[in-house]
C-alpha cells in the first residue's frame, strides 16, 4: 500500500505506467542495437546488453502488479506468487548487482591494463562472468526463500509493501524473526555495502589512472565511466537503505524501493546513451538504415 487517497493512486498509476512503458521501451532499445550492431562484439555492451536485459525482467517482476493494484479494491496475491515475486525480484536484481560488477572490473582491464585487454577479457571470459553472476543470485534469492517457507504464518496476512520482499514477510511471522533480521541484513545487506564499497575504490583507481593519459582517450574514457558510476549510485544507494537498516524501517523500505525497481532501470537507457559516442553511432546506422530501407 503507497497511498490511500483516489486521486493520488491515479496519478502514480499514470505515472508508474509511463516510467514502466520507457523502461520496456528504452532497455530493449538498447539491447536490439547491441545485438544488431558491432557493438556486440566489446565486452562492455555485451555485459550492457544483458544489463538492459535485466532490468526489463526485474522491473517485470515488480511493475505490472504495482501499477494493477493501484486501481482495485482488493489487492491480493496468493503465497505461491509471492514467493515467487520474491525469488524473481532477487535473482534479476542480484543478477543485474554482478553485473555491475563485471562491468567494473572491464573498465579497469581496459583503462588499467590496456595491452592485455583483449587477451583478460575474451569471450569465454565474458560468459564465465555472466555465468558467475547469474549462479551467484540463484544461490542468494534461494536463500531468502528458504528462510520465510521455514516460518509459521498463523496471524496478520496483510503484506505492509507493494512487493513481496523479505523484511514485510518477516513481520508477519507468528515467531521471534530477530535472528533472521541480522541474516538478512549481514548477506543482502552487507552483500550490497561491500560490492558498492568495492565498485567505488576500482572506479577511483580507474579515474587516477586516466590522469596520466592524453585528453583525448581520457575524454572519452572518462565520459564512459561516468555512466557506469552513475547507474552504480542509483542503483545501490536505495538498496542499502533498504536491507541495512533494522525491519522497523519498512515504511520507508517502500520509497527507497521505488528507486531500483522503477526509477534506476528507467534512468539507465538516458545514462548509457547520451554521453556515449558509440552507442549513439550504432543507433544512427542500425535504425536510420531500417528507416532508409522502410522508405525505399
Amino acid at each position: 500500500i503507497l497511498m490511500d487517497n483516489l486521486d493520488a493512486k491515479v496519478a502514480c498509476f499514470v505515472v508508474f505506467s509511463l516510467c514502466y512503458i520507457v523502461i520496456l521501451s528504452g532497455n530493449l532499445f538498447i539491447l536490439l542495437t547491441i545485438r544488431g550492431s558491432r557493438l556486440r562484439e566489446q565486452p562492455m555492451y555485451f555485459f550492457l546488453s544483458y544489463l538492459s536485459f535485466m532490468d526489463v525482467c526485474f522491473t517485470s517482476t515488480v511493475a505490472p502488479r504495482l501499477i494493477t493494484d493501484l486501481l482495485v479494491e482488493q489487492k491480493t496475491i496468493s503465497y505461491d506468487s509471492c514467493m515467487a515475486q520474491m525469488f524473481y525480484a532477487h535473482f534479476f536484481g542480484a543478477t543485474e548487482m554482478f553485473i555491475l560488477v563485471a562491468m567494473a572490473y572491464d573498465r579497469y582491464a581496459a583503462i588499467c591494463r590496456p595491452l592485455h585487454y583483449m587477451v583478460i577479457m575474451n569471450r569465454q571470459v565474458c560468459y564465465v562472468l555472466l555465468m558467475a553472476s547469474i549462479l551467484g543470485a540463484f544461490l542468494h534469492s534461494i536463500l531468502q526463500v528458504l528462510i520465510i517457507i521455514e516460518l509459521p504464518f498463523c496471524g496478520p496476512n496483510q503484506i505492509d509493501h507493494y512487493l513481496c520482499d523479505i523484511f514485510p514477510l518477516l513481520k508477519l511471522a507468528c515467531t521471534d524473526t530477530s535472528l533472521l533480521v541480522i541474516v538478512v541484513i549481514t548477506t543482502t545487506g552487507m552483500i550490497s555495502v561491500v560490492t558498492f564499497v568495492a565498485l567505488v575504490i576500482s572506479y577511483i583507481i580507474i579515474l587516477s589512472t586516466l590522469r596520466t593519459r592524453s585528453s583525448q582517450s581520457c575524454r572519452k574514457a572518462l565520459s564512459t565511466c561516468s555512466s557506469h558510476i552513475t547507474v552504480v549510485f542509483l542503483f545501490f544507494l536505495p538498496l542499502i537503505f533498504t536491507y541495512v537498516p533494522t525491519a522497523d524501517s519498512v515504511s520507508n523500505d517502500k520509497v527507497f524501493a521505488l528507486f531500483y525497481t522503477m526509477f534506476a532501470p528507467m534512468f539507465n537507457p538516458f545514462i548509457y546513451t547520451l554521453r556515449n559516442t558509440d552507442m549513439k553511432n550504432a543507433m544512427r546506422k542500425m535504425w536510420c538504415r531500417d528507416t532508409r530501407l522502410e522508405g525505399k
